[in-house]
């Protein structure tokens, strides 16, 4: 089973979101239906982002950096590289 690091985008609040998952297409779909505590005020959420890791702890580990100062800069840089300019 393959799990994800994932982030989404909210047009309305103008923020990201980063979470792990071994589903993406539910858990964006519990994100945009209100399920998701932290992220039902800025629905509809638009997925931006994926990686793929082979276990659980791979995927958590790599969403605790990607949240961290260091792990900031490093979004900068997956951006930059995508179809955004500059990371919101």
């Amino acid at each position: 089973m393959s799990y994800f690091v994932y982030i989404i985008w909210s047009e309305k609040n103008k923020k990201h979101y980063i979470g792990q998952t071994a589903d993406v297409e539910n858990r964006l779909m519990e994100h945009n239906s209100g399920k998701s505590r932290s992220t039902k005020f800025g629905k509809p959420w638009l997925l931006e982002y994926t990686e793929e890791y082979a276990t659980r702890s791979e995927a958590v580990k790599r969403e605790r950096f990607l949240k961290s100062s260091t792990g900031w800069k490093q979004l900068k840089e997956i951006y930059l590289n995508s179809t955004r300019t500059e990371i919101p």
